[in-house]
């Protein structure tokens, strides 16, 4: 239900906490780490936390069996640079032979659905994942991946990691995604759910974030103490309930997030008591005024 991001996170740690914090992740079951290689398009970061986490996760005592990785693959610079140099390098800079799944995205031009469903079958066939899904793609260039994939049986992507959480819901819950999760084709991984940390408390982030995509991010800061009064009023913190929300959403495979302390990790647990104690309809319930996006064209996230 748990993955852990690498956007800013390993990169920020003490090394040793970064160890236990994976250690203690593999202990409650949420080893699952989103790992990715910022090194082009907006992501030209030159981060190391690709290179942090692999020295981590084997100092942490981990064997490649014992967690789940999900790679990135990004679509800024492809084809010119190709998805077999992209997953060389990855993998090279983690230190592993193979991912378990990963994300195919952004972009902000058109691209060639076709061509990229063929190569990521050419890479599943190498041996370097399994399976994949996309991030942000507009809807009709997923259902089109789904479509092409199906007919020439090849490998079709089974999730999308969108942008998703108690303030933004349009593209996963309106006509762009809702469809495509309520009849199963795919599945959703909730992402960038604590809008950098703003639905965490953090009012003004000191650290990159992601996108505003509608240009709502003043209005998302004014909400953050109904946000607060809400979780409070249900005995939870504000990213429990964060978390809870996108768990009660039936297509959520899991809730993606970033965290740089070991207490930050043992809150957000408490989001699973959180949805058991209260219930989805319930948690559904109190926070429907917070979808603050209704009338974005969320329809990709740029």
């Amino acid at each position: 239900m748990f993955a852990l991001g690498s956007w800013s996170t390993w990169d920020r740690m003490e090394f040793d906490d970064s160890v236990a914090l994976i250690r203690r992740a593999a202990d409650v079951g949420a080893a699952f780490f989103d790992v990715a290689h910022y090194n082009m398009g907006p992501h030209a970061e030159n981060a190391r936390t690709d290179l942090i986490f692999g020295e981590a996760v084997r100092a942490a005592g981990l064997a490649r069996a014992d967690y789940l990785l999900c790679g990135k693959l990004w679509l800024w610079e492809y084809p010119t640079t190709s998805f077999a140099s992209q997953m060389q390098t990855s993998l090279s800079r983690i230190g592993i032979d193979k991912a378990d799944t990963v994300v195919v995205g952004d972009y902000m031009s058109p691209i060639d659905v076709r061509q990229v469903v063929a190569d990521v079958a050419a890479e599943i066939a190498a041996g370097r994942f399994d399976s994949w899904g996309v991030n942000n793609w507009q809807a009709a260039d997923i259902t089109l991946a789904l479509d092409f994939a199906e007919a020439e049986g090849l490998t079709p992507p089974t999730f999308a990691q969108l942008k998703y959480g108690l303030v933004r819901r349009t593209m996963a819950e309106g006509e762009h995604y809702g469809e495509l999760f309520r009849s199963g084709r795919l599945a959703l991984q909730a992402s960038d759910i604590f809008e950098g940390g703003i639905l965490a408390g953090k009012l003004v982030p000191a650290r990159k974030i992601g996108a505003d995509v509608g240009g709502i991010r003043e209005q998302i800061v004014a909400a953050y103490p109904e946000v607060e009064r809400i979780a409070t009023g249900l005995g939870a913190t504000p990213t429990q309930l964060g978390i809870a929300f996108c768990l009660a959403n039936p297509a959520t495979a899991n809730v993606l997030f970033g965290v740089s302390r070991l207490e930050q990790l043992e809150d957000n647990l408490g989001a699973l008591a959180l949805l058991e104690r209260i219930g989805a309809e319930a948690i559904r319930s109190a926070t429907a005024e917070l979808w603050l996006d209704r009338g974005v064209n969320a329809d990709g996230s740029w």
